[in-house]
């Protein structure tokens, strides 16, 4: 292993070269919304682009999840209504996003837990149903369901690890409530904008909402 990474730092860099600069089990609780697996689309909120994007294409392979466990004692995985990724405890922790019935959206989405074998449930609207409000991301989360997973599922000196940050919602929520976080992003656009999005939280001094 060669120097770890700092805390508090979103890095431009692939996950599993950054996980591989901490020790096992440094993360006591990682909170992870990897790739799907549900196929190119064209991004029409938030960093648009104009083209089809090809990150959702397939899920992390094998050894994602192999390094994963190793580096953190506890996962939330968010995708687990489109993949298999539950361990042997089968935890899970459901998001009613509150979108319209009739719309062709999920109206949940499943996160596998690793700790306990329990069902949590979280109500919060899903910002990018309202197509009008400005996200950096087409997959973006609420703030709030972050703060939300960190307030019944972390303690208080924990290390909160991200992989896939995508719009730094996760970070922004470790910052507001004082856990030490890393995240990693490895697009370069999202990477611009979701460091910006965290510099201009930061700059709030814990007053900005989501």
């Amino acid at each position: 292993m060669s120097k770890m990474l700092k805390l508090n730092k979103l890095y431009n860099m692939d996950c599993m070269e950054g996980m591989k600069q901490f020790p096992d089990k440094y993360f006591e609780l990682a909170i992870v919304d990897p790739p799907y697996g549900i196929g190119n689309f064209v991004q029409v909120t938030g960093n648009v682009r104009g083209e089809k994007v090809t990150w959702n294409d397939s899920i992390p392979p094998k050894e994602y999840f192999i390094e994963l466990e190793r580096v953190s004692k506890e996962r939330i995985i968010w995708g687990a209504n489109y993949f298999n990724c539950f361990d042997e405890k089968g935890g899970a922790i459901v998001w009613y996003k509150q979108i319209p019935p009739e719309s062709n959206l999920s109206e949940c989405e499943i996160a596998s837990y690793s700790r306990l074998k329990r069902v949590g449930f979280v109500h919060i609207k899903w910002q990018n149903i309202n197509r009008n409000e400005k996200t950096i991301h087409p997959c973006q989360k609420p703030v709030a369901l972050y703060r939300w997973l960190l307030q019944n599922y972390a303690k208080q000196g924990d290390k909160i690890l991200d992989t896939h940050v995508g719009s730094a919602s996760s970070l922004i929520a470790c910052y507001d409530m004082g856990f030490d976080a890393v995240g990693f992003e490895l697009d370069k656009d999202y990477y611009e904008a979701s460091k910006k999005r965290l510099e201009e939280f930061m700059a709030q001094g814990r007053l900005f909402d989501d």
